[in-house]
């Protein structure tokens, strides 16, 4: 549901499949899949009715097949994620649709008076959108695992290097994403300095987490010590809160 919803971000492959691997037993593969396929989807978005593909669906499937019976590899679960995601696409196209039909129901409940009408048929769309994922992964365990391995493996090799291959220049988009939200004259040397720890082998991800903490806990404090008081007034006001005052 969260992922029409975007409010908690429990779609995001991260926690998603962190926590699918968590009930399969295999919460490292769960990890390492999720942040793989992260870095893929961290450019996508809803943006008004435009529905991105769905992260939800391909993030709880894949994993199941990554962390599961099945185990497939990282690579081999993110050639079949991004299939999963549009397919789960088209099916969120088709139930905006039905859920038209539940715009009307609200509409003439406001007529007669009844407000709580609006409550229930959000409510409703939004358990939809919960259906939308949860049967057809139901469907997907179904599938015993041998079938999926045998279907897998019988997928000419043109084709599932292919989608490894796509899966990678999409993952590109995500990378200039981020770059672009820390391309400023502050956070550049935080990136160089990640880059260059990076290469230190001695050093695990759980060392390089704790670094890029301790140094954010350390930039916000000099920054909180340079900023003088401020009265108030436009200084308070960022680049887009100055747009928007504008307009």
């Amino acid at each position: 549901m969260d992922g029409i919803l975007d409010e908690w971000e429990f779609q995001q492959p991260l926690v998603a499949c962190t926590l699918v691997g968590l009930m399969m037993g295999d919460l490292t593969a769960g990890i390492v899949f999720g942040g793989s396929l992260q870095m893929i989807t961290i450019g996508w978005m809803n943006i008004g009715a435009s529905v991105a593909p769905d992260t939800a669906l391909a993030s709880v499937v894949a994993a199941i097949w990554v962390c599961g019976p099945v185990q497939l590899s990282v690579p081999e679960g993110l050639a079949i994620a991004v299939p999963l995601a549009l397919l789960g696409q088209g099916f969120t196209m088709v139930l905006r649709r039905v859920v038209t039909r539940l715009v009307k129901v609200a509409e003439n409940g406001v007529e007669n008076g009844h407000l709580s009408r609006v409550t229930q048929m959000h409510l409703a769309s939004l358990l939809l959108q919960g259906l939308r994922v949860m049967i057809p992964t139901g469907l997907f365990l179904l599938i015993p695992a041998a079938w999926v391995t045998s279907a897998f493996n019988a997928l000419p090799v043109v084709l599932t290097m292919g989608l490894a291959i796509a899966g990678g220049f999409i993952a590109v988009v995500g990378y200039a994403i981020v770059i672009n939200m820390m391309a400023t004259k502050q956070l550049w040397p935080f990136f160089a300095l990640g880059v260059a720890l990076a290469a230190v082998k001695a050093l695990n991800m759980v060392a390089l987490g704790i670094i890029g903490l301790a140094l954010a806990i350390i930039y916000v404090q000099l920054s909180n010590r340079q900023q003088p008081p401020s009265a108030g007034g436009d200084d308070d006001l960022d680049d887009l809160d100055r747009e928007l005052e504008d307009l």
